[in-house]
């Protein structure tokens, strides 16, 4: 069966059909084949999420994918990568024409008690060191924007004084990316009550302060659902700072259509305002396996097929 219409009906056809075993094999050999017509947004999915279909190795996910229209990744651990793994990821990308996402820049690893909201010297300065890292990984990959999370709050301090120490921070670490045309993207999270950074009029108040290109809002779609809801009024509200989207439905956090969020109306609009960036698929797969894989892709199809 030809190549094309193998993933055709691998996509299409009712769920549990068909199997992708010979698809697995042309990920780790491809020359590289006309793929499946690109979405009309550009959605980065992330290691694992086609481990069934493609195999583990991620080269191997990235190559699968690209054959299915994909032309993105992001990689939340790729500064803990060996640099020869790191490498491998970007000479993959660059062969296929794809782009790089968000990386998250890891200045004590996950989950931090308390950081750049406490004003306190030492986790300033593991998060500059952490920045200039950050600088020599994307070069690897090509990649332009890398996720910065300030932490959690620091109780002891009033509000407006954890504000003016994130932005204190903030700056210098703008400064380092500047010159290389890099953007953190600063993401507000609902995991938990204790994180600093939680909505979105937060969030663009510190990039408009920060005042750089180089300091923008990763608006993630599920967490701001969480935490405020509004997503079309918010998105608008917060444009000009915004640098960087991700995915994911409510509740659950899984791909489209599995929640209460009507994304085909979401992903619209983000069309509309001319949006070229990337759309991080920054959540779990709804179904097992690789009947799951698939049941993911079409709900993005599905999704995506707003023209």
């Amino acid at each position: 069966m030809e190549r094309r219409k193998f993933v055709h009906r691998s996509l299409f056809a009712a769920a549990g059909l068909f199997t992708l075993p010979s698809l697995k094999g042309f990920g780790r050999e491809s020359n590289y084949f006309p793929a499946e017509k690109p979405f009309n947004l550009d959605y980065a999915f992330h290691d694992g999420m086609f481990k069934n279909s493609a195999g583990a190795e991620f080269t191997d996910q990235i190559k699968f994918a690209y054959d299915l229209g994909f032309r993105s990744i992001e990689d939340n651990g790729f500064m803990d990568r060996p640099k020869e793994q790191q490498t491998k990821i970007g000479e993959t990308l660059a062969k296929l024409g794809m782009r790089m996402g968000v990386f998250v820049v890891n200045f004590d690893h996950w989950p931090v008690k308390t950081s750049l909201a406490s004003g306190t010297q030492e986790w300033t300065d593991k998060f500059l060191s952490s920045c200039r890292e950050a600088v020599e990984a994307a070069k690897r990959c090509n990649a332009k924007w890398m996720t910065v999370v300030p932490g959690n709050f620091e109780r002891k301090l009033p509000m407006d004084f954890q504000t003016a120490n994130v932005i204190d921070a903030l700056r210098p670490a703008a400064a380092i990316f500047e010159p290389h045309g890099l953007v953190m993207v600063l993401e507000a999270l609902s995991d938990t009550p204790e994180l600093y950074l939680r909505h979105s009029d937060q969030t663009f108040a510190i990039c408009r302060a920060v005042n750089s290109p180089s300091c923008k809002f990763l608006f993630d779609m599920y967490h701001m659902q969480r935490n405020e809801g509004n997503i079309i009024k918010n998105l608008d509200a917060a444009w000009s700072e915004i640098g960087y989207l991700q995915v994911g439905d409510n509740p659950g956090r899984k791909e489209p259509g599995t929640g209460e969020m009507n994304y085909r109306n979401i992903f619209k609009h983000i069309h509309s305002k001319g949006f070229k960036g990337i759309l991080g698929m920054e959540h779990g797969n709804a179904y097992p396996g690789k009947d799951g894989e698939m049941k993911l892709v079409k709900a993005y199809r599905d999704a995506d097929a707003f023209l």
